[in-house]
């Protein structure tokens, strides 16, 4: 997951509405948003590499999600999956904040991430580079590749994107979202991030929506969290052909 906007307590009747952009090679083995068989409480995609996953909910109303922290210089060998991290918290069986204060004694296990994990009463943000535990207040966020709310363009358009659907609060949020996820248009040069890379794909790594001949926005994924319901869909982009999964979890 490379683009993750939320708004957590800010909606009179969702307390979490989440709206991402999973961005990955488009060659890398990954299944679409479903029950797992090993895990039947989990509704994710999965990736079938290392068979972990970006994001993730649970029957019983807990959430999860990452993305990476982009640091070309940043050497993973030897270091374990991200994607352990989502569906570790997924299936964790004691309250998250002790995971994620388990999480911070192995910092140099995992390359750099941000784990966001909980549920409607309490919503925690970690990352191993920043290495503080938040509890999220009440408010509009976003987290690309780089720390929580930071101020990258596709971050702070995302961001005001949600605040104003949010504020409409009409029928067509969901289409909406996905609409504000699908926006493609490159950021000005004089504003882009400096991590590392070259220009060209600073550029190519600005948008929202990721296109190029290897690497971009395999899927987007809107949810909407209130006490008496999930609804989850995710939409999948692979060989110019849409394919869209919804699910509806009754708490």
């Amino acid at each position: 997951m490379c683009l993750i906007l939320f708004a957590y307590k800010k909606h009179p009747k969702y307390q979490l509405i989440i709206a991402a952009n999973r961005d990955e090679f488009y060659k890398r083995p990954t299944a679409p948003a479903h029950f797992w068989e090993d895990a039947p409480e989990i509704l994710a995609g999965r990736d079938l590499e290392k068979m972990g996953t970006w994001m993730g909910v649970t029957k019983d109303g807990r959430f999860s999600a990452l993305t990476n922290y982009r640091n070309p210089r940043e050497n993973g060998e030897g270091k374990k999956s991200r994607g352990e991290l989502v569906s570790g918290a997924l299936q964790y069986q004691g309250d998250l904040k002790s995971y994620m204060e388990e999480l911070a004694q192995q910092d140099a296990s995992y390359p750099g991430y941000n784990l966001l994990a909980g549920d409607l009463n309490e919503l925690f943000y970690y990352s191993n580079i920043g290495k503080k535990l938040m509890a999220i207040e009440p408010g509009i966020y976003g987290v690309s590749n780089h720390l929580l709310n930071s101020n990258w363009p596709k971050v702070q358009r995302g961001k005001e994107g949600l605040e104003r659907i949010i504020a409409l609060d009409n029928s067509s949020m969901i289409e909406d979202l996905f609409s504000l996820l699908a926006n493609a248009e490159q950021a000005p040069d004089e504003i882009l991030p400096k991590t590392g890379v070259s220009l060209e794909m600073e550029r190519m790594l600005s948008p929202l929506f990721i296109k190029s001949e290897e690497y971009g926005t395999r899927s987007s994924t809107v949810v909407f969290m209130s006490a008496q319901e999930i609804h989850y869909v995710e939409r999948v982009f692979s060989n110019g052909k849409t394919s869209t999964q919804e699910f509806k979890i009754n708490l």
